[in-house]
């Protein structure tokens, strides 16, 4: 496979002055208020102005096309919206990689809502900086099969970053590369991160973090993209984060026409299949140019604008003109990119356009959310909702707009969740403007909450479902039972011995698991016992200082384990000697009576 080549940088300290000049005019773009707000939330850093995660390595200059066919067909499509194996080509996403940015971002939104990352934009990172890890070229634990390893970074044509973790992630003693399906140099995965220590994650959960991992690289990249307490659904801030990753107009361009690319549809291919970038460059300048001088691949800074000949899509330079000489990345030679051949008098540069969230035919059209169906969602504790959450997409006119993304999600606070354990998905809409949230299923515990459907990308107002998680219903018992049939004593002033009453609970003759039970010392009354002043006792295991020994006659809550059967905590006893009784019953009216006997101390 092709391997995974990045932008080059200036040469020698140029490289460093120019980025931190970019990065120093961003920042100072920001409204004071604006900053001084951002300080006062003292919350997880910015990235550093002068360390952007790949180092300004080479990338993936390949666009999407310009016309997409028609989007995956309906049955095809997955309770997440993804489609298998359908629609144009670059659409495909290879299954594992496209498992880890929606887990990432999921994770990434449960611990940063107002961030709103949309895993679409780890996609379009992933497909400019790796190929979406080669075209999937992974393992079943998302680790690539080889190494994908940027240039070194040794001052000739690139940064100069003098190794900095020993050769541990990218097996160079002597200069940094950039490593993995997202593309971190070794010095930003493993300082100035989050926790101190660096921006490398487990993403997969297996305490390793791992650049190499699509899991754990794509979890990093998302907390970076968020970091500086950014909203991404804000074009300033996505445009600020995609340039922390690497300071470049071109770049940004790129990541944003795969971006916009992404989010009118994506299905799943096989791992391995994934469609390969063939295009590379990103030279300009310097690494920290913002002048869009990098090499395109085979796409442009706007739709509708052709690519010069000489390179602009072939990745092969023109001949320069006369007087002219050939710069690394420049197209042609030339120094525009437009000139075909790299001779003859530049035309001039249209305004580089940033591409739209939408298309004025496709979801761009939506205006307004239709919440399909009238009741709202109920399930029991620790089931699936029968029904989904479904909202229908309309345009001004009432008319159903497809391919729209709608994005449904869930508190944090309840215990339901979507598959994957998320508590955000997003659906596209089919060709009816329809799109059905996946399966939900209700936590453990019994209350209400809110599932709200947005328009990705949209004002159109949301719709909210209102949810209902009703209580298990507790299992039935009829009929209880002592499991020996040993006689019950003990001396007054001590305690029977432990665990001395064991019963088993069924119901029609089966085991009763789960059952309640209640456990009262009564009186020996046989019209209406009730509960006794004397006697033995119980002790209340949460109770504390002088409460901890004080007597219990009444326990509520006891369950039946698994087997239907319950035993008693310790029975104590007081200064009384006699037969007490001890009462058990449920709720379905099965009632156990077993008696006690104390004995008077020896001597009294």
């Amino acid at each position: 496979m092709a391997a995974t080549i990045r932008r080059r940088l200036q040469r020698g300290a140029a490289s460093t002055a120019v980025a931190a000049l970019v990065l120093a005019a961003l920042t100072a773009s920001q409204a004071p208020a604006a900053t001084e707000a951002a300080a006062a939330r003292k919350q997880k850093p910015a990235p550093p102005a002068d360390t952007p995660i790949d180092g300004g390595s080479t990338y993936f200059t390949d666009r999407p096309p310009l016309h997409r066919t028609a989007p995956p067909r309906e049955e095809h499509r997955t309770g997440q919206g993804t489609a298998l194996g359908t629609g144009p080509a670059e659409a495909g996403l290879p299954a594992t990689v496209l498992a880890a940015y929606k887990k990432a971002a999921s994770a990434v939104d449960a611990s940063d809502p107002g961030c709103r990352l949309p895993w679409q934009l780890l996609a379009g990172i992933g497909k400019v900086e790796s190929g979406q890890a080669r075209g999937g070229a992974v393992d079943a634990e998302g680790t690539t099969l080889q190494p994908i390893l940027g240039p070194q970074l040794n001052g000739n044509g690139f940064a100069r970053i003098t190794d900095t973790d020993g050769g541990r992630y990218d097996g160079d003693l002597t200069h940094d590369r950039a490593v993995g399906p997202m593309q971190f140099i070794p010095s930003t995965w493993s300082n100035g991160g989050l926790d101190g220590t660096g921006w490398g994650a487990d993403g997969n959960g297996d305490g390793k973090k791992d650049p190499n991992n699509v899991f754990d690289a794509a979890l990093a990249a998302g907390r970076y993209l968020c970091a500086g307490d950014r909203d991404l659904s804000v074009q300033d801030d996505l445009d600020r984060a995609i340039l922390g990753y690497n300071h470049s107009e071109d770049y940004l361009r790129t990541v944003l026409s795969w971006y916009t690319f992404y989010r009118h549809g994506t299905h799943e291919v096989p791992d391995g299949r994934g469609v390969l970038p063939v295009h590379r460059g990103g030279a300009g300048k310097s690494g920290g140019d913002s002048t869009g001088s990098a090499h395109h691949g085979h796409g442009s800074d706007a739709p509708g604008r052709k690519p010069g000949k000489g390179g602009s899509g072939t990745g092969k330079p023109g001949k320069p003109g006369k007087g002219q000489h050939n710069h690394p990345g420049k197209p042609g030679g030339s120094g525009t990119g437009d000139t075909p051949g790299g001779t003859g008098t530049p035309k001039p540069k249209p305004t580089p356009e940033t591409p739209t969230p939408e298309t004025p035919t496709g979801p761009a059209r939506l205006t307004a959310l239709e919440r399909v169906g009238d009741k709202d969602l109920s399930a029991t504790a620790g089931t699936e909702f029968a029904a989904s959450p479904r909202v229908r997409a309309k345009d001004a006119a009432g008319k159903p707009v497809a391919g729209a993304p709608v994005r449904f999600a869930l508190p944090t606070s309840t215990g339901a969740r979507f598959p994957g354990d998320a508590t955000t998905v997003t659906v596209t809409t089919g060709k009816d403007g329809l799109a059905t949230a996946p399966t939900l299923r209700a936590g453990g515990k019994a209350g209400a909450f809110t599932i709200r459907a947005t328009a990705v990308g949209r004002t159109a107002p949301a719709v909210a479902f209102g949810a209902t998680v009703k209580a298990r219903p507790a299992p039935k018992a009829d009929k209880l039972a002592r499991t020996s049939d040993k006689e019950l004593t003990a001396t007054a002033g001590q305690a029977f011995a432990e665990d001395a009453v064991e019963v088993e609970a069924t119901y029609q003759g089966k085991i009763a698991a789960g059952a309640a039970v209640t456990a009262t010392m009564v009186t020996d009354d046989p019209k209406k016992p009730v509960e006794n002043t004397k006697g033995p006792y119980f002790k209340d295991p949460e109770a504390t200082g002088d409460d901890k020994d004080k007597p219990v006659r009444t326990l509520t809550g006891l369950t039946t384990d698994a087997n239907g059967l319950l035993k008693l905590p310790k029975i104590y006893t007081d200064r009384h000697a006699g037969t007490f009784l001890l009462r058990l019953t449920t709720a379905d009216g099965a009632v156990l009576t077993v008696k006690l006997k104390v004995a008077a101390p020896a001597g009294s």
